[in-house]
């Protein structure tokens, strides 16, 4: 579905190349996400979030409180290697002498461990999952004021906002797997599907650093993809505990649609939507809009982070196995 008219900005994004994991988009299968600012009327906001299934708002968070995540995050991990020598750690830069396969991706799929060294690995998958109980993290920034107030004034739900406490807070290295493609409801079907996604970019991300992509207008998508697998699991006997499961006999490994963002939107005849992120902007998206990333080809090898927070309505039933940390072979 490619617009009728295309931008001078639309026209500069197609002469850049974004790799994904099957291959690199081509310029019919890219566009770019609408910014929304943080003084557009709250009527207009919703307006915007209902039709497109997500909604950028620029500078929702203070720079410094972002950029003061950012620096920690990378203090604690820097005892593996993977920050470039005479760098700072809040600029994030990646040791490209080193071998990226030991540094693996939370959430991005099984990593490659071809050639990997295990010791290394596994010190930083461990300070990676620790980062998530760190007082800096899942204080300062998954319970910011400013994002609660937010959230509570776009939803309407006011008191009754509810931060949940498990959260995804990802690192992606320069050419490491990426995400792949993915609604977020697969994974919450255990509550209604009235929450909402809070995607945070934990630092400036070029628009080839490997931040979020989105499938144009994709949540129609993801809600008739979503009855049509809950269709064919109750056809197949499961039960209601089966259904619910994001890695059912009817998913793919991982509870993903499509490894391949490439694939997927010729599938449907979708462009994907890409932008570069500011520290200080947020996405929220809702749990049919279908998203991925692509892989982090930054010029200046800067590592993607960013966090996925999710937010529900207390008042109303949603999925309580998100109450906890994460923490591994959790399930979820």
């Amino acid at each position: 579905m490619v617009s009728a008219t295309i931008s001078e900005s639309e026209i500069a994004l197609r002469e850049k190349q974004f790799f994904v994991n099957d291959g690199i988009l081509p310029p019919e299968s890219i566009g770019l996400l609408t910014p929304t600012t943080l003084d557009t009327p709250v009527s207009e906001m919703q307006r915007r979030y209902k039709k497109d299934g997500y909604l950028l708002v620029k500078n929702v968070l203070p720079r410094e409180d972002v950029l003061r995540v950012r620096q920690k995050y990378f203090e604690k991990l820097a005892p593996t290697g993977c920050l470039a020598p005479s760098t700072k750690p809040v600029e994030g830069i990646f040791d490209m002498t080193q071998n990226r396969f030991n540094f693996p991706g939370v959430g991005a799929g099984p990593p490659d461990m071809t050639g990997s060294d295990p010791e290394v690995a596994k010190q930083f998958n461990d300070l990676a999952l620790e980062a998530h109980h760190e007082d800096w993290y899942k204080e300062d920034l998954c319970h910011h004021p400013a994002l609660h107030e937010f959230v509570a004034k776009l939803t309407g739900w006011g008191e009754n906002t509810l931060s949940i406490r498990r959260t995804l807070l990802r690192n992606n290295m320069p050419q490491n797997t990426a995400i792949g493609v993915h609604y977020d409801q697969i994974f919450l079907r255990h509550g209604e599907d009235t929450f909402v996604t809070a995607w945070v970019p934990i630092g400036d991300i070029s628009i080839e650093g490997g931040g979020l992509i989105y499938l144009e207008t994709g949540h129609d998508i993801g809600e008739q993809t979503e009855r049509e697998f809950m269709e064919r699991a109750k056809a197949a006997g499961m039960t209601d505990q089966e259904v619910k499961d994001a890695y059912n006999a009817n998913m793919m490994s991982g509870g993903l649609l499509d490894v391949g963002p490439l694939r997927y939107a010729k599938k449907y005849g979708r462009r994907w939507l890409l932008t570069p992120y500011e520290a200080g902007d947020v996405v929220f998206h809702n749990p049919y809009a279908i998203h991925a990333s692509c892989i982090n080809h930054d010029p200046k090898n800067v590592i993607r982070l960013g966090t996925d927070l999710r937010y529900v309505d207390s008042s109303r039933p949603w999925d309580t196995r998100w109450s906890n940390i994460l923490e591994p072979g959790d399930g979820l």
